[in-house]
């Protein structure tokens, strides 16, 4: 088993502008600290359905009501995360999908990067990469790349991220379920997950109505996704 950057062809020169934007930096990093609610805020605002920034305060009493903090660390979190998120909301929708995408993608490697390697010492930076192959003798290689990749010996990671349920398919379930048995052919350990920004009951459903094997890869939804930075 052996990783392998990705082809630099249109759609990896396309989607490299995307990643490289501010807004997606800025935005992984409030939403990496985040809480719970604040992670809810950022999903539905970004979904473009509004952009009354009021309307959103109101929606969300547990951030901007009367019981919740007036100033604060917490409470300046809040405040930017709904800020960016109204800025995502106001790109176009084809935009707006691709930055969703690639912020998903940010928020897992920020979070991936906090995990202790061995003796609790922090993974090298090496270790975490984005968009890149996983390749083994004898088999085709898959022309897209994982979204994310932990490169640890005994500790290796496949990780497709998605934004919504709906992006969870038979052949995104079919490329990490084979990675990781081709893996083992090779005595190889490789964890399949997938990350999802959204509800996990969602993932759940969507999940039963595939007929794609998944019973060896992990979901990670809205409510799980610190587990990202545990070994």
């Amino acid at each position: 088993m052996r990783f392998q950057d990705a082809s630099p062809d249109a759609r990896a020169v396309v989607y490299a502008g995307i990643q490289a934007d501010p807004l997606v930096a800025r935005a992984a990093a409030l939403l990496a600290d985040a809480t719970h609610d604040q992670r809810i805020l950022a999903r539905a605002v970004m979904n473009g359905m509004t952009t009354d920034p009021l309307g959103w305060q109101a929606m969300f009493p547990s951030l901007f009501g009367p019981g919740a903090p007036t100033d604060g660390p917490e409470r300046q979190r809040s405040e930017a995360i709904l800020a960016a998120a109204l800025e995502v909301a106001d790109r176009g929708e084809q935009v707006r999908s691709q930055v969703r995408g690639a912020l998903v993608e940010s928020i897992t490697e920020l979070l991936v990067r906090r995990r202790a390697g061995p003796g609790g010492t922090p993974l090298p930076a090496a270790a975490v990469r984005r968009e890149r192959r996983i390749l083994f003798d004898g088999v085709r290689a898959e022309i897209h790349p994982y979204d994310v990749t932990v490169e640890t010996p005994g500790a290796a990671e496949a990780i497709d991220c998605k934004w919504g349920a709906r992006g969870i398919n038979a052949d995104v379930l079919h490329q990490l379920d084979d990675a990781r048995t081709y893996a083992a052919d090779e005595d190889e350990k490789l964890a399949a997950t997938i990350v999802v920004f959204d509800a996990e009951r969602s993932c759940a459903v969507r999940l039963e109505r595939q007929s794609a094997p998944h019973e060896g890869t992990r979901l990670i939804g809205l409510e799980t996704l610190d587990r990202l930075a545990r070994p």
